[in-house]
C-alpha cells in the first residue's frame, strides 16, 4: 500500500511535536515527524535498537554522548544501540525528518536519569 501522512497513523508527542508510522512493525519502524520550533526529546538510549534519522526540512541538532551535532536537510545520522543521545530543533521553523528504528523501539526506550528536559 501507498503510504502518505494522510492514511498513516498518527501521534503527538513532547511539545506538540507529531509523527506518522509509515511501517510499524517489531523488527522495524518507520516515522515521519514534525518538531515545532524550540522543541527537544529527552535524552535516552536504546538498548537493542539503531537509528537512522533523514533530514526532510530544517536543521537538527543532535546531542550524542557528550558531542553536539548539527544534520541539515538531505543530511542523515546513524546512531548505534546504546547511545544516550536526543534531538532538538533549537530554529525558528519545523524540523521535519524520517526515523528509521531496527528492531522497533516500542518497549526499547531508556530516558537518562539527568535529563534537562
Amino acid at each position: 500500500m501507498k503510504k502518505t501522512t494522510e492514511n498513516s497513523e498518527h501521534d503527538t508527542w513532547g511539545s506538540y511535536c507529531s509523527a506518522w508510522h509509515f511501517v510499524k512493525s517489531e523488527r522495524l519502524s518507520v516515522i515521519e515527524e514534525v518538531m515545532p520550533p524550540h522543541s527537544q526529546e529527552k535524552k535516552h538510549y536504546h538498548q537493542f535498537s539503531q537509528q537512522f534519522f533523514k533530514i526532510l526540512s530544517g536543521k537538527a541538532t543532535f546531542e550524542i554522548d557528550d558531542e553536539i551535532v548539527e544534520i541539515e536537510k538531505e543530511q542523515g545520522i546513524h546512531i548505534l544501540s546504546k547511545t544516550i543521545h536526543r534531538i532538538r530543533n533549537d530554529q525558528p521553523e519545523n524540523l521535519e525528518f524520517i526515523v528509521i528504528s531496527e528492531p522497533t523501539t516500542k518497549g526499547d526506550r531508556f530516558d537518562h536519569p539527568d535529563n534537562e528536559n
